[in-house]
């Protein structure tokens, strides 16, 4: 079993910095036992993150209920998510405040001032990983992502970086109606758009192959968290090296098939 202690010294293994912000994508099942199972590894998290003044980010993603129409696309009173055990946790934390964002939402700890100047017009976003929003700060506040028995699949860093760049077939033409139940029971409807490629289905299992990139620059560090691989990734390089590849790839589609970069758009 790990315990505080143990995770602790393996993300100061890692120079997983206290201070600043950190989105994190986790499988709890690749962790392992916990002391405290899964709210006591969010405690973990929560405390190393946040106790010197950083912000600790877990998405809580409620995309597939846009697939249901009889569903509420995002419950701010009930919680629960689509990705997993770790983020239904997080989403039913009182210690975090969650974003209103109706399928890309998360839940950030932290100091609540801090917080709340963070997720300023997150309800206002209408597109899953807007460069203005929650997702697309991280390179501007020098934040990390920290994968942890996940890979870059499951960034959802990176979706924010292609709408940076404008990278086409990437969003749905039209947005579509979701609904947002808020804690005070009231439903509020709100139109977003959502992820679509025609012709290219699950373009983020594309995005493993830009970690060859991010490596040659020293942008990921490796370590463990419990029993699972660890990712650490610094947000401001990742985008610097996408933005990189895609000027000398010449703005060619690099999500459609399974061809490893080209070492002369990174070298």
């Amino acid at each position: 079993m790990f315990d505080r202690n143990t995770i602790f010294h393996q993300l100061e293994e890692m120079g997983t910095p206290r201070t600043g912000v950190v989105l994190v994508h986790a499988s709890l099942r690749s962790v392992g036992e916990v002391e405290g199972r899964g709210d006591g590894f969010i405690n973990i998290l929560k405390e190393y993150f946040t106790a010197e003044g950083g912000l600790l980010c877990i998405p809580t993603h409620t995309w597939a209920n846009t697939l249901h129409s009889d569903r509420i696309t995002l419950d701010l009173a009930e919680g629960g998510t689509c990705i997993g055990m770790l983020a239904t946790l997080a989403s039913r934390r009182p210690d975090a405040v969650r974003t209103a964002h109706p399928t890309h939402s998360m839940a950030v700890f932290g100091d609540r001032e801090a917080v709340l100047h963070f997720i300023e017009g997150e309800d206002k976003r209408i597109t899953p990983a807007a460069p203005d929003g929650c997702y697309g700060k991280l390179a501007d506040m020098n934040g990390k992502v920290l994968l942890i028995g996940v890979g870059h699949e499951r960034n959802t860093y990176m979706h924010a970086v292609e709408e940076m760049m404008h990278v086409s077939n990437r969003l749905s033409a039209e947005p579509v109606c979701t609904t947002v139940r808020h804690p005070n029971g009231e439903i509020e409807k709100r139109y977003v758009h959502y992820h679509a490629a025609a012709g290219i289905p699950h373009i983020s299992e594309q995005y493993p192959k830009y970690d060859v990139a991010f490596r040659r620059f020293g942008h990921i560090s490796d370590g463990f968290v419990g029993n699972a691989p660890a990712l650490l990734c610094d947000a401001r390089g990742m985008r610097d090296v996408m933005m990189l590849v895609r000027q000398r790839s010449e703005g060619r589609e690099l999500c459609a098939d399974h061809v490893p970069l080209d070492p002369a758009w990174y070298e």
